[in-house]
């Protein structure tokens, strides 16, 4: 009966950390999470947590070896409410005492919660890239023609993510598309502002996260995941700079 507590527990552990590595959170919310989880269940844990895998190890109260494997992450997709779920239900198990049964139940209601529809996510996304356009001096106009091609390049983006395309081939495409849409449209609507259209256009695939989580694991001193969520970040924003030069450079030669 203990050995087969330990498994559902360190089951639901690696299935946590991995939840929260695949939506977001830095390494160190991981580490503290589960060790919450485990001491609250008995359990003293050690774990190795990288990038695309988890390695957790379990001992029971006596320092018997309970539970010992691997665990490889999600893809990786930003999302804030599973982390503050999460860390919600972690405190939880401490308070209430929880059961591992009720714990799979909650994870598995997080998983369901239903999301923002698509429509709202571009529209959103894209009047925050017009409005940086406006801060940075912008007419009216310009807001218009960078609210279309962020919408549209966020939509391609989007589609070439379902199509499993490489991740950041997709960023360079929706880098170049975008800035293509926005040059297009500004051959029969001038800009006053090239350069500031151009850029805030594409401000929507900026990393981020990677990059905020990149800094926060160093000074926690997790260096091995800060240095590559960095790399992450830096080959993002060369995708991201790679499409935006290459759409330049086309309109410049016509």
């Amino acid at each position: 009966m203990q050995k087969n507590q330990s498994i559902e527990i360190g089951a639901l552990l690696l299935e946590i950390g991995a939840l929260l590595m695949s939506a977001g959170a830095n390494t160190n919310r991981i580490r503290l999470t589960m060790r919450r989880i485990a001491k609250s269940y008995g359990y003293k844990a050690e774990y190795l947590i990288t990038h695309r895998a988890i390695m957790l190890t379990l001992q029971n109260p006596n320092g018997d070896l309970a539970f010992n494997q691997v665990k490889q992450t999600y893809a990786q997709v930003p999302n804030f409410m599973m982390v503050s779920g999460i860390s919600r239900l972690s405190w939880r198990i401490v308070d209430e005492n929880l059961s591992v049964e009720t714990v799979w139940q909650e994870i598995e209601r997080l998983k369901l919660l239903p999301k923002y529809p698509r429509l709202i996510i571009l529209a959103t996304v894209a009047l925050a890239c017009a409005a940086f356009c406006r801060l940075g001096g912008g007419n009216f106009t310009e807001m218009l023609i960078v609210f279309l091609a962020s919408f549209s390049g966020l939509f391609i983006k989007q589609e070439l993510g379902k199509k499993k395309v490489n991740p950041y081939f997709g960023v360079f495409l929706a880098s170049f598309i975008t800035t293509m849409i926005c040059g297009v449209i500004g051959i029969w609507y001038p800009f006053q502002h090239d350069n500031m259209a151009f850029v805030t256009s594409v401000l929507y695939l900026i990393p981020g996260i990677p990059l905020i989580n990149s800094i926060s694991d160093i000074m926690d001193g997790n260096s091995l995941n800060g240095i590559i969520r960095a790399l992450n970040g830096v080959v993002i924003s060369f995708a991201i700079a790679s499409g935006l030069l290459i759409a330049i450079l086309i309109f410049n030669a016509v």
